[in-house]
């Protein structure tokens, strides 16, 4: 159902003191520039390029036109009022091949990005990878080749030293378990392999290089790093006992498989099995790096059944009935949220660091069917933002150690195999112009970070 753009009489979200606001964005989704200042190719920009892996047929060669921008947003970021601004490095503008000397252009760009940013009281949270892998090392057999490991821990020591005397929070990868199950189980998004359960192999390599890219950076001084887990409930579609097993195959693939090695230095015990062939001595110390906080991106529940015994993949994803939906299609559930967070923490207590969401965001239409002004009238967004953000206010009420939350996005961009028929952007970047105009989420957010600010004192 549609809803109003504005609601005088919506209850701000009362968060703790201390509570941090931010946004974030992504490096391919908003920078553009993608053939500039020697940027090296990336394995989007090769996804990209094969003719139906993206639904219009876009690409992130100009997307947000961050790049040229960069003062701009900035300064719009500050009238926004944030705490935090998370963003991620472009590997491939900084080491175009993935390996070797620095492209001072691009070392050159992030300098003046967080110099800009500290400049205007803003914080920078630096993600080092956010799927845009050098094509380089891709066709060297990307996360499948442990050699990425190693170039990503070089990297990331690269950029403790660049950065790490000015940037306030790290996190090594953004959403591994997408990047693994999207990227090489499924092939729906870069580099597209269809690999069902040998994905494992990157998802392990995706852990070694986050536990190798935390040592890489404590060794350059930085003080404060954690990480970006996608997380989802996971619900059986009937008491079933296939479909109770299926649900908790499933969530031990997308949950309990990136958590517990980072927290507590093992696999869960039903993917042991899966997993032996690959893991070798040492491998999950690597992994169980201590952290300073525990980031959870978060979007919805999935609705789990089992499979015949005659299909490829045990189980299924079935429709979530009764909730309203984004424009991707995915269920509005802020009660999850709230359930998740207060279940994870009874679940993990002493070995859970300070929380914070690293991310959600509510897709709504875009593209040229799509008018400017119903394009700024996001009154939808504003009700899901507002309702997940009441949702962790109550889980911090409930005696959950969360610290922040960051909306997703800053900017509408470039999103992946959507392209740009979704958008998630607090502020309306016009396809043709490029020109900025802030959504009614973005006065929204905005009233709600002045009121944590004033509750400061």
């Amino acid at each position: 159902m549609p809803l109003p753009s504005t609601d005088p009489g919506r209850q701000l979200p009362e968060l703790p003191p201390g509570f941090e606001l931010g946004v974030s964005s992504t490096a391919y989704q908003v920078e553009g520039a993608v053939e500039e200042d020697g940027r090296g190719p990336s394995v989007w920009d090769v996804f990209t390029a094969k003719p139906g892996s993206v639904r219009d047929s876009s690409t992130g060669a100009v997307a947000a036109d961050h790049y040229h921008r960069r003062s701009e947003d900035v300064a719009l970021l500050a009238r926004l009022g944030v705490d935090a601004y998370r963003f991620s490095v472009s590997w491939p503008r900084i080491q175009p091949h993935g390996r070797g000397l620095l492209n001072a252009a691009g070392c050159s760009f992030y300098d003046r990005l967080v110099d800009e940013l500290l400049e205007a009281g803003i914080k920078p949270v630096v993600t080092l990878h956010a799927w845009d892998l050098p094509q380089t090392l891709q066709e060297d057999g990307g996360w499948l080749n442990p050699g990425t490991v190693e170039a990503f821990a070089q990297y990331a020591a690269r950029l403790g030293d660049l950065l790490g005397d000015r940037v306030a929070h790290w996190i090594p990868i953004d959403e591994p378990n997408v990047l693994a199950f999207m990227g090489y189980a499924t092939g729906r998004h870069a580099p597209g392999f269809a690999l069902g359960f040998d994905a494992l192999h990157a998802s392990h390599h995706l852990l070694l290089g986050h536990g190798r890219a935390v040592v890489a950076l404590r060794e350059s001084g930085v003080r404060s790093i954690g990480c970006a887990n996608n997380h989802a409930p996971m619900w059986p579609v009937s008491d079933d006992e296939a479909d109770v097993g299926a649900t908790k195959l499933v969530d031990a693939l997308w949950n309990a498989m990136f958590l517990e090695p980072m927290l507590l230095g093992r696999y869960p015990a039903d993917l042991v099995p899966l997993l032996e062939p690959i893991v070798e001595d040492g491998d999950l110390a690597v992994i169980r790096q201590p952290l300073d906080f525990y980031g959870v991106s978060y979007y919805a529940p999935h609705k789990i059944g089992a499979t015949s015994e005659e299909a490829e993949v045990p189980f299924e994803e079935c429709e979530l009935l009764g909730y309203p939906r984004t424009a991707s299609g995915l269920a509005v559930v802020p009660d999850a949220l709230r359930e998740w967070l207060i279940t994870f923490r009874a679940r993990y207590r002493a070995a859970l660091p300070p929380l914070v969401i690293t991310g959600y965001g509510a897709s709504t239409l875009a593209g040229p069917e799509v008018s400017r002004e119903e394009a700024l009238a996001d009154g939808e967004r504003v009700e899901h933002l507002d309702a997940h953000l009441q949702a962790v206010a109550t889980a911090c009420r409930r005696g959950v150690d969360v610290r922040g939350f960051f909306a997703r996005s800053f900017l509408d961009g470039f999103e992946w195999a959507a392209g740009h028929t979704h958008a998630y952007g607090l502020v309306h970047v016009d396809p043709r112009t490029g020109a900025r105009t802030p959504k009614d989420s973005f006065s929204w957010f905005a009233s709600v970070i002045a009121a944590q600010t004033a509750s400061r004192g």
